[in-house]
């Protein structure tokens, strides 16, 4: 491959790196106090100033945000710029309430448009490369994200967005891609359709899948490249902190998405307590941004569940890869149980294909966990093989997470396809 020259932040000295985020952290600290009234009240009422921050460790001094705190804010009020200074506005789904909104500078995207075209080139991709961009596009920050990174780059943009897979698989074949752009979840759902259409998904010009949106293990990478014949690696973002582009694997040594900390500082803080915890343990991933203009964001409680990792490819500090996150997790009769536990089994059986539902009942007083999943192409749920696999399935399962689980097994298709981040977890338990 040929080798391309990094950023010389990408290998300065940890030195150097601290340096620069001590002084980008007091100056974003003054702009959210200055400029934003919700900061400024949080900043009052927890008895901190900006001056109060002397060392990168005096950050713990300062209130966490969380989702709750842009919603209270709807639509702008937690921006520490005027609307009209807004070049682009995005927001989150809010399937549970009012969305999360997020604005930007025009700085501010050529900020994140600098660190998507840097995770690209992590990733493999190189000028003069076809990128087909299957993140949706719209509110989403997927979409828009990865374009604007990728052109940047000097990538040429195939703009396509999700949905329409049969034509999704016909201009991959026409246009001969180098790269995609997708959830992992929806890339195997192209995958189906190339074999749906009797083409051998290898055989495609594909040879790098960028992969986001979504928590996804390393057995699922191991099952698109070998399905695909492509390099699987790992982007993160979150439309809170900037959108795609927060942190992303490298592509030579694919161990966990490098965090561009000249960017975007972290922190590993105790899920329950709160505090942080040293680089190594696994706790909830916090993130304060350095350099937003529209909406600095200090100590954001993502909810992702990982451990913070010295850097190998880059300076930076990777982050392992996050498989779970808080809010993502189910009580069973007290035992934690995450969609990515259950994810990897279902990829330990051949007969089961990747496409599964967690499916959350109550009866009386009592949590049940129904297993939906898809059996392979070609494979009758009713078979001896299909039951047999699935009886392997939930003693793997009740072994792993102590817990009895029920299997479900449907034919190909029956379980719902996203064009976007796929639905894991059903809750029933409410109705």
């Amino acid at each position: 491959m040929k080798t391309f020259p990094l950023e010389p932040i990408e290998k300065a000295s940890i030195d150097e790196l601290r340096g620069l985020q001590l002084k980008r952290m007091k100056a974003t600290l003054a702009h959210a106090y200055a400029n934003s009234p919700v900061y400024r009240a949080k900043f009052d009422a927890a008895g901190v100033h900006p001056d109060d921050l002397k060392t990168l460790a005096d950050l713990a001094k300062f209130p966490f945000t969380t989702k709750k705190d842009l919603r209270d804010s709807y639509p702008f009020g937690m921006f520490a710029v005027t609307r009209e200074k807004c070049a682009r506005i995005h927001a989150s789904s809010g399937t549970t309430g009012k969305p999360t909104v997020v604005g930007y500078t025009l700085k501010d995207i050529d900020t994140w448009a600098t660190v998507v075209a840097r995770s690209f080139r992590a990733s493999g991709a190189r000028p003069g490369d076809l990128l087909h961009n299957s993140y949706g596009y719209g509110l989403f920050t997927g979409g828009l994200g990865a374009h604007y990174g990728a052109e940047k780059l000097g990538l040429t943009v195939v703009p396509f967005g999700g949905g329409q897979t049969e034509k999704q698989v016909q201009l991959i074949m026409d246009f001969r891609p180098d790269i995609i752009t997708v959830t992992p979840s929806y890339m195997l759902a192209i995958a189906d359709e190339f074999d749906r259409q009797g083409i051998d998904p290898r055989s495609a010009s594909l040879r790098i899948g960028i992969f986001g949106a979504e928590p996804w293990t390393n057995d699922m990478r191991v099952a698109i490249e070998q399905r695909m014949g492509i390099d699987a690696v790992d982007i993160y973002g979150l439309s809170e902190v900037m959108g795609p582009g927060v942190a992303n694997e490298c592509v030579e040594t694919k161990d966990g998405p490098t965090i561009w900390e000249d960017h975007f500082y972290p922190e590993i803080i105790h899920p329950e307590t709160g505090e942080p915890v040293m680089d190594g343990e696994m706790g909830e991933l916090v993130f304060t941004s350095l350099t937003k203009e529209a909406l600095p964001i200090i100590r954001y409680r993502t909810r992702d569940l990982t451990r913070l990792l010295p850097g190998t490819a880059r300076t930076m500090r990777r982050m392992e890869k996050i498989t779970g996150r808080s809010d993502d997790m189910m009580i069973i009769r007290g035992v934690n149980v995450f969609p990515s536990q259950i994810e990897e089994l279902i990829l330990k059986r051949a007969e089961l294909a990747p496409h599964y539902q967690c499916i959350l009942t109550r009866e009386g007083p009592m949590d049940n966990l129904r297993v939906a999943v898809e059996t392979r192409p070609g494979i009758s749920p009713d078979s001896i093989e299909a039951r047999a696999s699935a009886k392997l399935l939930q003693h793997e399962i009740k072994v792993y997470v102590g817990s009895s689980v029920e299997i479900e097994l449907r034919a190909e298709g029956g379980v719902e396809r996203s064009q976007g981040k796929a639905k894991r977890v059903v809750d029933q338990r409410k109705l």
